[in-house]
């Protein structure tokens, strides 16, 4: 059976911006050419209509003095990513100030109108109409005069292409991305487990790096919201938990059970109580961990945040145990991404069939599971405290990513990325995700590779091949990246 999709409990959002380029003496030169430039910056606007972005359009900019007044404008709309639109041959001077100026990434367009010219009946207007390439060279220089990165660049036509299309989809996913790290409010409570000295995190490196605030709060917070919660809450969430979840017996493991009705009521019950917690302190995103005292309420409530983390995560709330802050950003960089993002580490490998299983207890992404998820009772969580119910699904066959951000030595973020390939196959029905994962060109040299760029042992794990996306994230927030391949790493 499918997994049910779970609806994102908040819109995505994103500032865009776009602004043209042109040469204003063509306007005189070229009756009608002026109009026909506009209309074709309306039609790239149309196209992102219909993505899920706030477009500021600054129209066209033609010579020196219009760059300059753009540039405060442009500041002034809080923007997460800019396109500029060649839809001429436009001089150097309407970009080298944008580009000094700017922080945020810029995205050149050039999608010509015409797929190829009509050579029997070509003129002069006709090659400026779709002279979108021409200056783009020109601009890529400039950048690097003015001491930034060449912008990325879209080449293509501004009808029936679909690969620009994606590319410009792409860019408004970034952005949509890079609009949540700066703007997301990521709780914490508790503390690392001990002796994971990977997972210690300074909050105030966060928002140096990602833009994002790191809320410290009370796991007696969430017990607060707890103690209020009401009967009948609780037998509407269990039956909204098993829309969601299978319940099979045990099969092979003697930790766990068919779920128990106590398990199921108790999931039920901390859930809302997490959810109103989230949205008391209105938070983006949660890493915790906390052990609370043996037999105490609050220790029943902290141990039984796996189902209710499972829906939020899969909501597009990134819940991340074990207080590993870094994985949660990684995992709303994938969910933002719409790709996913459960939590995950590796677990044992298959040297018969040459891969190996993927996997973590806790939070994951329900709308990536292969199947409909399985929830069952644990009479004991391995190496921590509580018992109780505990979710196990594998993530959908096919291209998979992986993204572990770690810190350095000398204290600054680092992305470690991978793709792979999730294949058929049973899992250890444990009460834990796990996937079955082939990795290039084989698992134990990729896992060398892995290790060798000093990951923490957690990452995201999400669908689809999307690493040089993450690769060109990590580059607009000047964090260093490395992707692990079959050759080696880049």
């Amino acid at each position: 059976m499918e997994a049910m999709k779970i609806e994102r409990r908040k819109p995505l959002q994103a500032n865009v911006g776009v602004f043209g380029v042109g040469f204003w003496k063509y306007w005189d030169q070229f009756e009608g050419l002026l109009d026909e430039m506009h209309e074709k910056q309306n039609k790239f606007i149309r196209k992102l209509e219909k993505l899920d972005v706030q477009i500021h359009d600054f129209e066209l900019v033609d010579d020196a003095e219009s760059a300059y007044a753009l540039v405060p404008k442009l500041k002034a709309a809080n923007l997460d990513l800019i396109f500029c639109d060649m839809v001429t041959y436009a001089t150097s001077s309407t970009f080298g100030t944008i580009i000094r100026n700017m922080e945020v990434p810029i995205v050149m367009v050039a999608l010509q109108p015409l797929k190829a010219l009509d050579y029997t009946r070509a003129s002069t207007r006709m090659q400026l109409a779709n002279d979108d390439i021409c200056s783009v060279p020109e601009f890529a220089g400039v950048a690097v005069r003015m001491g930034k990165k060449v912008p990325q660049v879209i080449i293509g036509t501004l009808e029936d292409d679909a690969g620009a299309d994606a590319e410009i989809a792409r860019f408004c996913m970034i952005a949509q991305v890079l609009h949540d790290l700066k703007n997301a409010r990521i709780g914490h409570f508790g503390h690392p487990i001990e002796s994971m000295l990977d997972m210690h995190s300074d909050p105030a490196m966060f928002t140096a790096a990602f833009g994002c605030h790191i809320v410290q709060t009370e796991a007696e917070d969430i017990l607060k919201h707890f103690y209020r919660v009401e009967e009948d809450e609780i037998k509407k969430q269990q039956r909204t938990i098993l829309d969601f979840f299978d319940t099979p017996t045990p099969v092979s493991d003697p930790v766990t059970r068919k779920l128990t009705d106590e398990d199921l009521h108790m999931a039920a019950k901390v859930s809302i109580a997490l959810e109103r917690f989230v949205e008391e302190k209105n938070l983006d995103g949660l890493a915790y961990y906390y052990d609370a005292l043996e037999g105490s309420d609050l220790r029943a409530v902290v141990t039984n945040l796996i189902v209710g983390n499972s829906l939020l995560t899969s909501a597009g709330f990134p819940m991340c145990g074990e207080s590993d802050l870094k994985t949660c950003i990684a995992m709303l960089i994938m969910d933002r991404l719409d790709i996913g993002g459960s939590f995950a580490e590796f677990h044992p490998l298959d040297f018969n069939e040459g891969l190996v299983l993927v996997g973590h207890d806790g939070p994951h992404h329900i709308n990536i599971a292969d199947s409909k998820p399985v929830l069952r009772s644990l009479i004991k969580y391995h190496g921590k405290p509580g018992s109780g119910a505990s979710v196990e699904f594998k993530i959908k066959k096919g291209p998979i990513t992986m993204l572990s951000i770690s810190s350095t030595f000398e204290g600054k973020f680092k992305f470690v990325i991978a793709e792979g390939e999730s294949v058929a196959g049973p899992i250890p029905p444990t009460g834990n995700t796990n996937t079955r994962c082939f990795f290039k060109p084989d698992a134990i040299t990729f896992l060398k590779r892995w290790v060798a760029e000093g990951p923490t042992h957690h990452f995201a794990l999400g669908i689809g091949h999307h690493a040089e996306t993450i690769k060109l994230i990590a580059e607009y927030l000047d964090i260093e990246a490395v992707i692990i391949d079959e050759a080696a790493t880049r």
